[in-house]
């Protein structure tokens, strides 16, 4: 099990940018696929980016594709969110994940570790 603790939430206008952190506790974070997950007031928690290990993949969900990046820094146990040019519809609270698995294996379900979640809201 990995403990995660998201951090950098806040309130931004369209067209901004903001930078989420995950810290990760647990010698299982070097070797655990790291995904991002948002949930929006009404709707079902829905997937927006995952990072693999090792072999550094990723992978997007296509509302975000183009905007958001995902990192990660084995050193500090830290993943990383870069959101660019936020539209209103990208309000959620997002949520850190992680997930054993091999390495250079991307996934964007049945993740096993979750943190509390951060709020992002984007004013129009």
């Amino acid at each position: 099990q990995v403990q995660l603790v998201e951090s950098g939430g806040g309130l931004v206008q369209a067209g901004g940018s903001l930078r989420l952190s995950c810290a990760a506790s647990g010698r299982a974070f070097s070797s655990s696929v790291m995904g991002w997950f948002r949930q929006a007031p009404g709707k079902e928690r829905e997937f927006v980016a995952a990072i693999s290990w090792g072999i550094s993949r990723t992978s997007y969900a296509d509302s975000v594709k183009g905007r958001f990046t995902i990192s990660r820094d084995n050193a500090k146990n830290t993943v990383y969110l870069q959101m660019n040019s936020l539209k209103p519809e990208d309000t959620a609270v997002y949520y850190c994940a992680a997930k054993p698995a091999l390495a250079g294996i991307i996934h964007r379900t049945d993740f096993s570790s979750w943190g509390q979640g951060t709020q992002v809201t984007v004013s129009s």
